[in-house]
């Protein structure tokens, strides 16, 4: 165990908590009517149609077939991003891969699968999907329309992975049911709260996942976006009401599909005890993989790495 024992903050990104104590943290309750706002809005995404254009790339690369796509997302929202397939092989499954709040701007190429179309959407306001007025900033990106819970910009990004899904669905009609989800930090979180009600999904990856346990998240000092609400909520308490709806935890334990979560012991930018409220919610989760932290580098980084690579590389495995 290599937990960074030097640091440059001024509060502890481990906030004194051992794993045993992280794997005890339970999700909060759910507000009243949790369940009905993301069903009537999954409902409502499903009728949708993304009308996906596809191009060439001027990205190339020896091992995929690399196309630039557009689709369209809930309210009329232009998503952009990039569709791999590979060059050897049939495609026998689909897979959603989300991004960091730092957003993308190409593909990833060495994801350990086979036989698999990989699209890369970037959410509403963020890189290829930038649009103003939403800030590409995303200590302002997490606030946009915070105050009006029902069109709070976390829910749009769900609605795109959602229409991601959709996008596979339209192009490979085959691929329903063996779809899979892969996101990190903001992706995991966005990806948590789609995965709970997407049923086209059978099963999801999930690393150091933002927005579990948001009364928590408010609490622990912090860097990144989640400071930013922090300050927010400093003068607008009630803006709690509007992240009890986007919650990724509580969102988990309405997932009913296979899961691998990486969560971290130490880290300053998503605080492990809401990463861990994340993972300790789900259901089925098959595995729970332990990083020795998380936005932050350290000696074992590339070992731990390599080892869930390729734990994910099994764990999407063309069946």
């Amino acid at each position: 165990m290599s937990i960074p024992k030097t640091h440059p903050f001024d509060f502890d990104p481990t906030y004194g908590m051992p794993l045993a104590e992280l794997l005890a943290v339970e999700p909060p309750e759910a507000p009243e009517g949790f369940d009905a706002f993301w069903q009537a809005r999954y409902l409502k995404a499903l009728a949708v149609d993304p009308q996906p254009v596809l191009r060439r790339s001027k990205i190339t690369h020896p091992d995929w077939h690399v196309l630039d796509l557009v689709y369209l997302s809930t309210g009329s929202f232009r998503i952009g991003g990039w569709l791999i397939l590979p060059r050897k092989g049939e495609v026998r499954r689909g897979l959603v891969v989300g991004h960091g709040y730092g957003g993308r701007d190409r593909p990833e190429f060495d994801l350990p699968v086979k036989e698999t179309a990989v699209l890369f959407p970037c959410c509403r306001g963020l890189s290829l999907s930038a649009r103003p007025p939403i800030s590409q900033n995303p200590s302002w990106h997490v606030l946009h329309d915070i105050d009006k819970p029902k069109s709070y910009i976390i829910g749009g990004c769900v609605e795109d992975i959602w229409l991601a899904v959709s996008t596979l669905v339209a192009l490979y009609p085959w691929l329903s049911g063996y779809i899979g989800y892969s996101g990190i930090s903001f992706g995991g979180g966005v990806g948590a709260m789609a995965i709970a009600y997407e049923q086209r999904i059978d099963r999801g990856h999930l690393t150091l996942p933002s927005f579990g346990d948001q009364p928590l998240r408010l609490t622990l000092p912090t860097v990144g976006s989640a400071q930013s609400v922090q300050e927010y909520y400093k003068k607008h308490a009630d803006v709690l009401e509007t992240l009890r709806l986007y919650d990724a935890a509580t969102a988990a334990s309405r997932i009913k599909v296979p899961m691998l979560v990486a969560v971290a012991l130490f880290d300053p930018s998503v605080a492990p005890p809401c990463q861990f409220a994340v993972a300790n919610a789900i259901p089925k989760c098959n595995e729970i993989f332990i990083l020795d932290a998380g936005h932050f580098d350290y000696p074992d980084r590339a070992e731990q790495e390599a080892i869930l690579r390729d734990k994910v590389g099994q764990f999407f495995r063309v069946p």
